[in-house]
Order: structure tokens, then C-alpha cells, then sequence
């Protein structure tokens, strides 16, 4: 174990938390000539009519509908779909920002994305660069074209993946890996250094899992839409709440530092009695 070494992984659901709606409505829906609402309903109908899972029918609609459209399906096309997604007030210097401040304090910080989203999208946004992973629905493509979900994300599955951030085991083949037993000293991201960043009830098995290991979980709203994130805040299933602005010195800025000041030491405390419980052996 290196114990001169703290990480503080910052762990994000994508839509409604960093950018203002679902991913697919910036420019894959208007591409398709409809709204929204039309998109999401039919996906919603068609997961009642074939007790399908919700996901599943969207990542079908998807496909079906641009070829109907005459629009392609290629992994390239879908990338190029998160060019367009705006994010809430911040985003795109936190990272950045939140990293300079771990580093300061002797902190590796770094990011993930749960998110039941298209990960081709996400990787065509101009965050993607600073996530160390994203976990999140994609599809698997033969001669270039989606044929089929090869990740589906939805909100019970979503906790596996805290797992693997806590094990450092990231690649979605190793189950072996992630299942088998490990100390709890040799696990690079212990949950006490976790920070859950999400803003609906989708994501209240992550925040229990965080929380209950000592993490926290902070509760993100659109200012206009404050509810949802209220009501996890009033029903103890988040630590924090507050408004989805990640500019500097407002509020979610300065909880995310003050909670890598307080893990910092914590970790190192932590660190140093299996060091000493080892060097007893």
C-alpha cells in the first residue's frame, strides 16, 4: 500500500446532475423531427406493452428510428451527438479546478460517471477528458453498425459499479475480479473517500451504498426543478443539497473542498494503522 497516497473519487450520475436534460433531447430527438415528450412516451410504452426493461427500449428506439429516418448508427455518429449537450453553470471548469485543489492538498481526485445515458454520447462531450471511467449504456457494433446493447446501466445495477471504482477493478469482463475478496487496505478507493453527485431517486441505491460506507452524497437541483433533489435532502438519503451551479466559490465548490479537506487526513490516518497493523505481523 502507498500510504503517501490519497484518492478522493467524485462520482457523477450525467443527466439532470452535470448537463441540464437527457443527453439524447440536445440533438439526437430533433434530429428524428419530433419532441421529446413523443420519444420518451413511446419508449415508455413499448418497455409496458413487452415488460421490457425501460433502458432496453429507449437503446431500441434509438436504432430503429434512425434508420427509419435514414440517419446512421455508427458509433462515429453517436459520438458526435455529445457535441451539443449543455451543462449546468461550472461544469466545464470543475474538473479541472477540483483537481488543482485535491493536488494542493496532497489529493489524487478523480472522476467517474454512472449514468444510464449513452456512453458514445458522453464521449463526444467536452467533459469526457477528465472522467478516469464511464460506466453507462453503449452499444456493440458489427461492420460499423449498432446491433446491440453490450451495457445497459439501469438504477439497481448502477451500485456495481462503486464496487469496481473501490476495488480499481474497471473493466466490465473482470466479474471474477470484482466479486473475489480484498482487504480493505488494499483497495485504492476506500468508500469513505467517495463523493455521490446525482440529483433523482434513480440514484438513491448509490447514495444508500456510499453513505452507509462512510462516503457522502450530495443531491444536485435545476433551480427551477428543486423537488426531487428536496425530498431525498428531507428523507436523509443525501448529506448535502444544492443548486446544480459548479462555479467557483458557490456552494457545491466549496462542500466538494471542504470534504477533501476532511478526507485527506482521515485517509492518512486510516492508511497508517494497517501500516502499523502490518509492520505487528
Amino acid at each position: 500500500m502507498n500510504t503517501n497516497k490519497t484518492i478522493v473519487a467524485f462520482v457523477y450520475d450525467y443527466d439532470h446532475t452535470l448537463c441540464t436534460t437527457d443527453m439524447q433531447n440536445y440533438s439526437f430527438i430533433p434530429s428524428l423531427h419530433i419532441k421529446p415528450a413523443e420519444f420518451w412516451s413511446a419508449a415508455n410504452d413499448l418497455s409496458k406493452r413487452e415488460n421490457m426493461e425501460p433502458l432496453l427500449a429507449y437503446m431500441y428506439l434509438m436504432i430503429e428510428w434512425s434508420k427509419k429516418n435514414q440517419l446512421p448508427i455508427n458509433r462515429e455518429a453517436f459520438v458526435q451527438l455529445g457535441k451539443d449537450i449543455e451543462y449546468f453553470p461550472g461544469v466545464e471548469t470543475w474538473f479541472k479546478r477540483i483537481d488543482e485543489y485535491g493536488a494542493s492538498k496532497n489529493v489524487e481526485v478523480q472522476h467517474y460517471v454512472i449514468s444510464s445515458g449513452n456512453k458514445e454520447i458522453i464521449e463526444g462531450s467536452s467533459i469526457f477528458q477528465y472522467f478516469k471511467e464511464v460506466f453507462a449504456c453503449e452499444y456493440m457494433y458489427e461492420n460499423g453498425q449498432a446491433v446491440w446493447p453490450k451495457s445497459v446501466v439501469n438504477y439497481t445495477t448502477k451500485t456495481q459499479f462503486l464496487y469496481r471504482i473501490n476495488k480499481g477493478v474497471l473493466s466490465l469482463s473482470e466479474n471474477d475480479k470484482v466479486n473475489a475478496s480484498m482487504p480493505d487496505e488494499d483497495k485504492p478507493v476506500p468508500f469513505q473517500n467517495m463523493v455521490y453527485i446525482a440529483d433523482g431517486e434513480t440514484d438513491v441505491p448509490c447514495m444508500k451504498t456510499v453513505r452507509s460506507n462512510g462516503g457522502i452524497a450530495i443531491a444536485v437541483y435545476d433551480k427551477k426543478k428543486k423537488k426531487p433533489a428536496k425530498r431525498l435532502f428531507n428523507d436523509g438519503r443525501v448529506d448535502f443539497l444544492c443548486e446544480a451551479d459548479y462555479s467557483e466559490g458557490k456552494q457545491l465548490d466549496i462542500i466538494a473542498k471542504l470534504i477533501i479537506d476532511k478526507v485527506a487526513p482521515a485517509d492518512q490516518l486510516y492508511r497508517l494503522h494497517y501500516q502499523q497493523e502490518a509492520e505487528q505481523k
